[in-house]
């Protein structure tokens, strides 16, 4: 629930900051122009970002013939989770990682490297892909797409702002140096509370496996050797359109140091602890009633 709260507040902090930014190049009419053109990204965002991540990863659509243990995996999950059967794809690429993504859970889908089906046990796999359909079954994927075109789109009127000015509510120019400093601040401001969404739905995902799959000691165990393989091995794909990251179940991105702090996901072991926690819940008959 804290997680729930903690999205719901960063997500109204990234539109105040966006209709800031548009009150300061265009007082109230800037503002409802900001608004317009955010709906507008947004709209287009949800209607077909999912068919352009699929095609810049080059996913190919497996059935139950093509890839019958991991499509019917899939479906007794997605039946566990009272959804609908999302389409379901394999990416060849030896990075371990997986996603899910599709405007709502009537046409999502969801995408797993042959990377990760040859690193992970069976019971681990089916940990990931519980962690994937909770972000179905939580509408992820349109928070994170909402959140990261705001981010983009917050970053383009920044830079609007820097080279051409703002106006104040009286329409009088106001001084340069401060279109200088919303233009550096906005986006690192954005970027962080994008970030800071993505980690908190990250959290919720793995809840929400662990009561899918039942298993989370299996999740915990995914995740630690993702992490440890995926050190090894450069994710293309992910680093050319680092955008994507928040998509996968561990950052795919190399980058350390004050990478870090924009970091999509959280450290890997603090999800394990909270994975270990429910575990031991489960195991004493402590936790509470799944309500995914």
């Amino acid at each position: 629930m804290f997680n729930l709260l903690k999205t719901a507040v960063l997500m109204a902090a990234i539109t105040a900051l966006f209709m800031v930014i548009g009150s300061f190049i265009g007082g109230k009419q800037g503002m409802m122009l900001a608004l317009l053109f955010a709906l507008a990204m947004n709209f287009f965002s949800y209607w077909f970002s999912d068919k352009l991540v699929l095609r810049m990863y080059n996913a190919q659509e497996v059935d139950e013939h093509s890839a019958p243990q991991f499509y019917r995996m899939v479906q007794e999950l997605a039946q566990r989770a009272e959804l609908p059967m999302p389409r379901v794809y394999v990416i060849q690429e030896d990075a371990p990682n997986a996603f899910a993504t599709g405007r709502n859970p009537e046409h999502a889908a969801v995408a797993a490297t042959t990377g990760i089906m040859r690193v992970l046990s069976e019971r681990e796999l089916r940990g990931v892909m519980a962690h994937e359909l909770t972000h179905v079954k939580h509408r992820d994927i349109l928070i994170s797409t909402i959140s990261a075109t705001m981010a983009g789109a917050i970053s383009a009127l920044a830079n609007f702002a820097m080279f051409f000015g703002g106006r104040d509510e009286n329409g009088r120019p106001v001084s340069p140096l401060a279109g200088i400093a919303l233009a550096l601040l906005a986006p690192l401001a954005a970027s962080l509370i994008q970030m800071a969404i993505s980690r908190a739905r990250e959290f919720e995902a793995d809840r929400g496996g662990a009561e899918i799959s039942g298993d989370p000691e299996a999740l915990a165990s995914a995740l630690r050797k993702i992490e440890a393989v995926a050190r090894g091995v450069t994710f293309q794909t992910a680093e050319e359109h680092p955008a994507t990251a928040q998509m996968m179940i561990l950052n795919p991105l190399h980058a350390g140091g004050i990478g870090k702090l924009f970091s999509t996901h959280p450290p890997t072991e603090e999800r394990v602890l909270q994975l270990e926690h429910i575990a031991q819940s489960m195991r004493s008959g402590q936790y509470p009633k799944p309500g995914l």
